[in-house]
């Protein structure tokens, strides 16, 4: 079978590598890729918003299952025209996908369903948030309604950063249209994991448990980033705490988007802040995480390809999937200034020597082929990701492997997985 494979980060590169595994599959497209996933697909220059373009080059190539990474593209409806077409394709409809592309919808979500979260507020006028903030101490999370990259998420220690939260989102329009409405939430404190399941809107099936690390530095300081590392299983889900994450998270939310008349099917990952009270939602999302992917990728067990196809086809009671005992890191190796403002085009030295460890693979997301070299093309450039018996090995082999790479202005954290060996 011929499978497209939509996005260029490190979890389309990981959803390459895993998928070019398959004994079903003949070939692979990635539009449009990067410098890695040409080592397993044809790399086709697409544009990944345009539903009409990506639908017409899956009917002309004979695509017998499309794979969608990044949330823009669900959230603009791919899912919809692809299947108009009567062309297979993973991942949520435009309606469900508003889990992700609109945090307002997603909290009704959780209301109507009672599904624990943490307290909040909508605003769509940015005084008015501003006074209410002024006399309610709890706020101290804002949030941009819309798609905003993974960095429309402010978490303020005082009144006077959530204000000037507002006015960066609201006023000077910082994520544009994504900040026309936002939500005023209290900060929950606890410790965050990513849970993500495979779902056919019936059946749901849960994955390895991660832990990302949103923040560019050690210790968690400075702003927040797509993500600079991830590790799994993390400890701080323990069994009981799985059990009360899909009773009282995963199974009320994908019974109630049946309700609602529109099942979701793919992934749903549910970013979790582990309160003393309990699992509470701090935030959905339509689609495999980056950098969570990549660990999971490395843990899964047998064909992949199957899995998906019984997510879109309705079957997924059928499947049988498992995962590798150990465990898997993910270490970001960012660009200089990230998240911010970066340079391109640095060039890449040990790459190939970093691959040739066992139990590790260097996935790729901001780089670029040229002349048969790899230069730097984005913020989050590379993903060390290894698996090993336990936790601290998976970690330390990680680090050995980071130690072989270099490009100018590199930067990386130094404490990926610090939390899970604390435990």
């Amino acid at each position: 079978m011929k499978v497209l494979v939509v996005g260029s980060g490190g979890r389309e590169h990981a959803l390459c590598w895993k998928i070019s595994q398959s004994d079903k599959v003949e070939k692979i497209f990635c539009a449009p890729g990067n410098g890695g996933t040409s080592e397993v697909a044809e790399n086709v220059t697409l544009d990944i918003m345009d539903n009409d373009e990506l639908a017409d080059f899956a009917e002309e190539n004979e695509i017998d299952l499309t794979i969608v990474g990044p949330e823009a593209p669900l959230v603009n409806g791919i899912v919809d025209e692809f299947e108009e077409r009567g062309l297979k394709i993973f991942g949520p409809g435009k309606k469900t996908a508003k889990l992700e592309g609109s945090k307002v919808f997603s909290k009704s979500i959780l209301k109507k369903y009672n599904v624990p979260t943490g307290k909040a507020e909508i605003f769509d006028d940015p005084h008015a948030a501003i006074e209410f903030i002024k006399g309610q101490d709890w706020v101290r999370v804002i949030k941009a309604d819309g798609l905003a990259a993974g960095k429309g998420v402010y978490v303020c220690n005082t009144e006077e950063e959530a204000i000037d939260a507002v006015k960066e989102i609201m006023v000077d329009k910082k994520f544009g249209g994504s900040g026309n409405n936002i939500l005023v939430e209290e900060k929950l404190t606890g410790e965050e994991a990513s849970f993500l399941v495979f779902t056919d809107g019936k059946t749901i099936i849960p994955m390895v448990s991660t832990q990302d690390h949103k923040p560019v530095y050690d210790n968690d300081k400075g702003p927040n980033t797509g993500g600079m590392g991830a590790y799994g299983p993390a400890p701080v889900v323990t069994d009981r705490l799985h059990k009360d994450i899909m009773e009282k998270v995963m199974k009320p939310v994908i019974n109630g988007m049946r309700e609602e008349g529109t099942p979701y099917k793919g992934v749903l990952y549910g970013g979790i802040m582990v309160t003393d009270e309990g699992p509470k939602v701090l935030e959905f999302n339509c689609r495999f995480g980056d950098p969570e992917c990549q660990p999971i990728v490395m843990l899964f067990k047998g064909d992949l390809v199957p899995v998906l196809e019984s997510c879109i086809d309705g079957t997924l009671d059928k499947q049988d999937v498992e995962f590798h005992d150990g465990a898997s890191c993910c270490i970001v190796l960012a660009s200089g200034g990230y998240p911010i403002e970066y340079n391109k085009g640095k060039k890449i030295r040990g790459i190939i020597k970093a691959d040739s460890f066992k139990d590790v693979k260097v996935f790729h997301s901001g780089t670029k082929s040229e002349n048969n070299e790899i230069f730097t093309d984005g913020g989050r450039v590379l993903g060390v990701t290894s698996r090993g018996e336990s936790i601290k090995e998976a970690i330390e082999k990680a680090y050995e492997v980071v130690d072989l790479i270099d490009f100018e202005e590199m930067q990386y954290r130094k404490d990926i997985g610090a939390k899970a060996l604390d435990r």
